[in-house]
């Protein structure tokens, strides 16, 4: 249990775990509400609220203004608001699992970038088989439409850009960080969604609190453990343990959206998995090695 225990590592991979089931279970929401609500609206509501909350909850009046590196936030509140915009927008024309699964190409990026040893490529490799196989090239009377895989594409290339920028010194705390990304985030697409005309029944019972949730599910919660785990995953594995966000995806459209797959994508969610937890281990391991010999190279010193 030692590998486990005391582990920033570990810890921080059960973080991002848990970011991701929020993530995927918010974007069902997401997703019932485009019926009701502008596309640009929610997304640029999922941020506010996000942002009112983390807001209150981490105190942002208490922030070391002085200290801030604003290069960096501005980075990453512009990555936050092109992600959660084309992402939502490719998800108006595509299944959960499919959009996810184009997204996803962001940061595969990042982990290519960062590979470095031949088991890091095994993974990388094994997860681009995984995310093959959810398309599906069989079914030619469900054809993809390309201005979805366009915005998904779109949003994995912020995707990639907040994991990048997330790893960067803002001069603050990473929370701090995360509500002043939100803020921009929201800064940015909340006047394009009152420029197209947002309902003012978002103000109303249920929808108000359906909004809350969303906020806290998909923006407040997740960018939160998103950011410690940035702390301490390097951007090879951050990007590599992501690739479980299309599994999840396909899943969650399974259940709350009736979005069917076919035995091919199903098999494809075990492939993913397959590949983000061999990444995990091998990374871990690596490090354990390198800590090892570096320990022995200092009592030999001595």
């Amino acid at each position: 249990m030692g590998f486990f225990r005391n582990n920033h590592t570990v810890q921080s991979i059960a973080l991002l775990m848990i970011a991701i089931v929020s993530v995927q279970a918010s974007a069902s929401l997401a997703k019932i509400l485009f019926a009701s609500f502008p596309v640009l609206s929610i997304s640029a509501l999922r941020l506010f609220l996000g942002f009112a909350l983390l807001a209150v909850f981490f105190q942002i009046w208490r922030v070391a203004w002085q200290q801030i590196r604003w290069v960096s936030i501005l980075g990453y509140g512009l990555a936050l608001a092109g992600m959660n915009a084309l992402f939502y927008l490719s998800l108006n024309r595509l299944p959960l699992g499919i959009a996810v699964s184009f997204e996803f190409i962001g940061p595969l990026s990042v982990a290519l970038l960062h590979a470095k040893h031949r088991y890091d490529l095994i993974w990388v490799g094994l997860a681009i088989v995984g995310l093959l196989l959810l398309f599906p090239w069989n079914q030619t009377q469900q054809a993809l439409d390309p201005v979805g895989i366009f915005l998904a594409i779109g949003a994995g290339a912020c995707w990639a850009v907040y994991i990048l920028t997330g790893n960067r010194p803002s001069g603050i705390s990473g929370n701090h960080t995360v509500c002043l990304g939100m803020l921009i985030g929201s800064c940015v697409l909340l006047p394009i969604a009152l420029w197209i005309g947002t309902p003012i029944k978002v103000l109303e019972l249920p929808y108000l609190l359906y909004f809350i949730g969303l906020a806290f599910l998909a923006s407040a919660l997740p960018f939160s453990l998103e950011m410690v785990a940035l702390r301490h995953l390097s951007p090879l594995l951050f990007g590599t343990l992501t690739s479980l966000e299309p599994a999840f995806a396909a899943l969650s459209g399974a259940l709350f959206l009736s979005e069917h797959l076919l035995w091919t994508q199903w098999f494809a969610l075990a492939t993913i998995m397959t590949a983000s937890i061999g990444c995990t281990f091998t990374t871990q391991l690596g490090k354990q090695k390198i800590e090892q010999q570096l320990n022995s190279l200092k009592q030999n010193q001595a």
